[in-house]
């Protein structure tokens, strides 16, 4: 068993509350931040001649040829180390001798691992941003191409007002563009650097934290050393932005998976993303996206467990706190798929316009618009409102949609009626004339989708 402890113990630590303490099993991800930090820790050792010149490049070139050998596979972190930060040590001593042990002065793993963990979040940040930007592209590029695809507008899962295909996945664009300025804004508010901490309450070694700080990329060093080693508030709040892109994935799966169905077929899911059914040759089914809606629960569990580990834990440390890193990994990788697989499944998504556009005809969703052609022509909109809604119940009856009935028997419910109707609830002329910031007209959207544009050409200096 190696440790970074014992010298007040008078015996082993026994096997089982070994394995139940260790955490090298998931940890051990976290080598590359760990070898990273502790790269930039005896650089400032050294600047501060606390250790040596010598000293302190013997470490870093151990440091490296770990990392080297654990990459190759020749060295294997095994079950035997506490953790990560006691495998480094331990090989870094074997490798280097007396020099090694140097490593340490003026670190404590309290401010070890807050270190390795906002530095691991931080670029995990960054890559779900990438992730994201991915689903924008996409999402911007299908609005380009479907800025006339006319397909009813639902709410409570019922046929409202048309739209267009380039207003709907709009909505998710919003939806996802969100959460990347919050990746933006959890990466600004987290990036400070916990390093010289110690356990809780600083050292008495002469460190120069804002020298680390800036070696590691932080914008400075946090300013209290209990709230340093204690803090996980940037890993919730990751935890629940990563919740509410599920929550918009799931959304969106659910979308999907109505809209590839039988009834609706306003979609259908590329072979690469769908599965088959192992005694019904017929079925094609949304996997994937029903994959995703179930995740989301899981990512929500990930985000509970977190907030639960932390609401009683008095200050500063508290072995509780290593609870944070399974959660984090699980919700993180599982994140991190879902959006990849999930922009790749409606990239390759074909799109059943003509179908989407019946739907709309078939759905009474130019009956808003009915009843303000009737206002035009003088009847107050509550008359009008009663009239278009007997000439639905009619429709309905007889099978057919508004602008199948004849001059003739529209004027049988209100004489106001000419031959001009057709076009004014055409559903061309129905989502054209909504031209208000956001509605669902071209020229609406052209603009949005402008401003989209620009908003990805400066996402990178905006992350």
């Amino acid at each position: 068993m190696a440790q970074l402890w014992g010298g007040r113990f008078t015996k082993q630590i026994d096997e089982l509350a070994w394995n139940f303490n260790a955490s090298v099993s998931f940890d051990k991800r976290l080598l590359d931040q760990d070898i990273e930090g502790s790269i930039a820790h005896v650089t400032m050792l050294a600047k501060q001649e606390i250790i040596t010149r010598e000293e302190k490049e013997s470490i870093i070139s151990g440091l490296h040829s770990i990392k080297k050998d654990v990459e190759d596979g020749t060295l294997q972190i095994t079950g035997e180390y506490e953790d990560v930060h006691s495998f480094i040590e331990a090989n870094l001593i074997s490798r280097i001798g007396d020099a090694g042990k140097k490593m340490h002065t003026g670190r404590s793993r309290n401010d070890q691992v807050a270190l390795d963990m906002r530095l691991y979040t931080r670029q995990q940040v960054k890559e779900t941003a990438d992730c994201l930007y991915d689903m924008l592209q996409t999402l911007s590029a299908i609005m380009k191409d479907n800025l006339h695809t006319y397909m009813p507008g639902f709410t409570h899962l019922q046929k409202a007002q048309p739209v267009t295909l380039a207003h709907h996945f709009g909505a998710y664009f919003e939806m996802f563009k969100r959460d990347s300025l919050r990746m933006h804004d959890i990466y600004e508010r987290m990036n400070y650097c916990p390093l010289g901490a110690g356990a809780l309450a600083g050292t008495t070694y002469p460190l120069d934290r804002e020298y680390t700080a800036q070696l590691l990329a932080f914008t400075g060093p946090t300013l209290n050393s209990m709230d340093s080693v204690s803090d996980r508030d940037y890993l919730i709040e990751y935890l629940a932005a990563l919740s509410t892109v599920m929550m918009h994935l799931s959304r969106f799966s659910e979308e999907v998976i109505i809209w590839n169905s039988n009834e609706y077929r306003f979609v259908e899911i590329d072979d690469a993303y769908s599965t088959g059914s192992s005694i019904m040759p017929q079925k094609k089914n949304p996997d994937i996206a029903e994959l995703v809606r179930g995740k989301t629960g899981r990512v929500y569990g990930d985000l509970m467990s977190l907030l639960t580990t932390m609401k009683g834990i008095p200050l500063a440390y508290d072995k509780d706190m290593q609870e944070d890193k399974e959660a984090a990994f699980d919700a993180i990788d599982t994140v991190q798929h879902c959006l990849t697989l999930f922009t790749d499944m409606i990239r390759t998504m074909k799109f059943n316009r003509e179908i989407m556009e019946k739907s709309a005809m078939r759905g009474f969703t130019n009956a808003t618009d009915a009843a303000d052609y009737l206002v035009v022509k003088g009847v107050p909109f509550r008359d009008a409102h009663g009239i278009i809604g007997r000439i639905v119940l009619h429709c309905i009856e007889k099978g057919c949609s508004i602008d199948e009935l004849s001059i003739s028997e529209l004027r049988q419910f209100a004489p106001q009626f000419e031959e001009d109707v057709y076009d004014a609830i055409s559903l061309k002329t129905c989502v054209e004339k909504r031209l208000t910031v956001g509605a669902p007209g071209s020229a609406a959207m052209d603009k949005v989708i402008r401003m989209n544009e620009a908003f990805l050409k400066d996402f990178w200096t905006r992350k």
